[in-house]
């Protein structure tokens, strides 16, 4: 099993981010080029707000995703615009009565919304300003199955499905729900990260298994099959290890996980 820290997420070839070179009061830091629109991470100067001096002094900066369309199409979480310009109409693509059962039977588990407004034409789209981090990741005919909430914006050319745990226990002991949410396809598609990329390390399993005590495993690839086991065969054996339930990774393919996710978000106490 080989594993590595940084930035895991493709982007296509000579796609550097540029810098701001106008009177904007934000930069691109991050940005990736689809076949009929562009995808920016922005990052704005430190805000004049006095309740967030603390957390910029510690190095935390507002950042917000920007979508350049050429006659395309983009799909997004529900809630997540904020403004946009140009010749735009959003759609609501259910899918008759199967497809909207399905997508609220999958939005009450997976903690995202059953409808994913979808948005075509020519123009920018600004989504929801936050001090949350962004991924920008680029799917080459391929799989991908993301925690819950994680999911933002992409290309209409990435289907937006759900992924169905294998067995109750998964689902009750595991902490993901019953779905997850599964992208797939080839495209550009947008993810909060509860961290920043830096600090995610990058999994290659080859017919190996990952254990995991804590719910930081943030994306894998469709080779690799989600469980929970206990941390040892016997109650006996569990008590004594002083671990519970271990989140259970197996397969080949890639695995994201974030060590670094219960610092800023220890576990309650008890």
């Amino acid at each position: 099993m080989n594993s590595t820290f940084g930035n895991p997420f493709q982007q296509p070839p000579n796609n550097q981010p540029s810098q701001n070179t106008s009177n904007a009061p934000f930069r691109v830091i991050d940005s990736a080029q689809g076949a009929t629109a562009s995808f920016e991470i922005l990052e704005y100067a430190p805000l004049q707000a006095g309740q967030y001096y603390f957390q910029q002094r510690a190095g935390g900066r507002l950042k917000q995703v920007r979508i350049v369309m050429n006659n395309g199409k983009v799909i997004m979480e529900a809630g997540a615009l904020q403004f946009l310009k140009g010749h735009i109409q959003s759609q609501n693509d259910v899918g008759g009565v199967s497809g909207l059962m399905g997508k609220l039977a999958g939005s009450m588990l997976n903690n995202e919304s059953a409808f994913k407004p979808s948005y075509v034409g020519t123009g920018e789209i600004y989504l929801e300003p936050s001090f949350e981090h962004y991924l920008v990741y680029h799917l080459q005919n391929e799989e991908i199955i993301v925690d819950k909430g994680m999911f933002f914006a992409c290309e209409a050319t990435v289907e937006v499905g759900t992924a169905m745990q294998k067995s109750i226990s998964s689902a009750l002991k595991g902490g993901e729900g019953l779905f997850q949410t599964k992208l797939s396809g080839t495209g550009i598609a947008i993810m909060k990260s509860p961290v920043p990329a830096n600090e995610i390390m990058k999994l290659q399993l080859n017919n190996e298994r990952v254990q995991v005590d804590g719910n930081f495993a943030l994306l894998r690839t469709g080779g690799i099959s989600f469980t929970v086991e206990r941390s040892a065969k016997s109650l006996l054996g569990s008590a004594t290890s002083g671990e519970g339930y271990l989140q259970t990774f197996s397969g080949t393919g890639t695995l994201w996980i974030a060590p670094t996710e219960p610092i800023y978000f220890p576990a309650p106490t008890v």
